[in-house]
């Protein structure tokens, strides 16, 4: 028999390599693997559910990784998977494996940071499990939350000629991580070591601590609007948006010049001498929402401030493109984050 490196398949290819012949047999299950967050059902309001597994050395680095800082970002990833499927978080339970290395002072800065995390955005940690760990820091998240019938968003409904939209800006975290990485490097076997940090808050910001679009999720609903199709961006946009063109059987026609991309994130971009648009495109960790609504919904997404219309769905034998600046097609290509690369 022969061998596949996991590396081979990737993150979705393994998940549907594993999954592929699992079927459903409880009524109350309505929706399994293959969106941002399972669907179930037992009377009222559906449950969602979204579970993430952060591992150091392949999610984080506590270099230059604040605890409180993580244990905040590793709950609002989870409230970003529930807020895509257009629900609202309520409870997590939080499992963590830890080394000799970590104090009881190191664990209670972490459970800060998630607890801030909780407080700010309604969500009650009601449980979890703790582990010894010979491999550092472990930390796994599962989110519960309700969404209401007729209103859940999965990543297939997306139709030909809607709209394709994106909230806040594209890049920055990656931009962050990159400067990061640079001043860590640059620290090395250095005592006194002063990173340059100065002006570039936003983007550091945006990796360190990152915040789930919940203020989105409460002007759509503001507006009277269901999105067709809906996923958080954590691997990058053209990642995403490939997701929903698949599942939803479309093809999608995004332009390079309506991707939102902040200031200090093309400052940095200039300093790596990275190009800016594929930060934009491929760097990940942004956690905003990509969308998609019916054309008839223009005028109502136009006044969203925190919303930019980037593209439109197209028939799936147009394929999936981006029209760049000099007005080039460019194909999209899934090339963001891959743990398992």
């Amino acid at each position: 028999m022969s061998e596949t490196e996991i590396a081979k398949l990737g993150e979705f290819g393994l998940i549907n390599e594993l999954t592929k012949s699992i079927k459903l047999q409880n009524p109350s299950s309505l929706k399994g693997v293959g969106d941002d967050a399972a669907v179930l059902d037992y009377q009222g309001k559906k449950t969602l559910v979204t579970t993430d597994l952060l591992l150091e050395g392949v999610h984080f680095d506590l270099t230059y990784v604040p605890l409180k800082h993580l244990g905040y970002k590793s709950a609002v990833v989870n409230f970003s998977d529930i807020y895509a499927m257009n629900g609202q978080p309520k409870q997590i339970t939080v499992s963590i494996g830890v080394s000799k290395r970590f104090t009881v002072e190191h664990i209670q800065e972490l459970y800060e940071g998630i607890k801030l995390a909780c407080e700010i955005y309604g969500v009650d940690l009601v449980g979890g499990d703790t582990s010894a760990s010979v491999t550092g820091l472990i930390i796994s998240i599962t989110c519960i939350g309700e969404g209401e019938e007729g209103k859940i968003v999965y990543r297939n409904g997306a139709k030909d000629t809607d709209l394709i939209c994106v909230s806040g800006d594209l890049g920055a975290a990656y931009m962050g991580l990159q400067l990061l990485e640079r001043e860590r490097v640059a620290s090395a076997g250095m005592k006194d070591f002063q990173p340059e940090f100065a002006g570039k808050e936003y983007i550091l910001e945006r990796q360190l601590k990152p915040e789930a679009r919940k203020d989105v999720i409460k002007a759509l609903a503001d507006a009277g609007i269901v999105p067709t199709a809906m996923m958080d961006v954590s691997d990058g946009l053209s990642s995403e948006i490939l997701h929903i063109c698949k599942q939803s059987n479309t093809g999608c026609r995004i332009y390079e010049d309506r991707i939102p991309i902040d200031y200090q994130t093309a400052v940095m971009a200039s300093e790596f001498n990275m190009n800016l648009v594929t930060a934009a495109l491929n760097g990940g960790e942004d956690y905003e929402l990509l969308f998609t609504v019916p054309l008839t919904c223009h005028e109502q997404i136009a006044a969203i401030d925190s919303v930019r219309i980037i593209g439109h769905m197209t028939k799936p034998e147009l394929g999936c493109m981006m029209l760049t600046r000099d007005d080039n097609e460019m194909e999209l290509k899934a090339q963001g984050w891959n743990s398992l690369a």
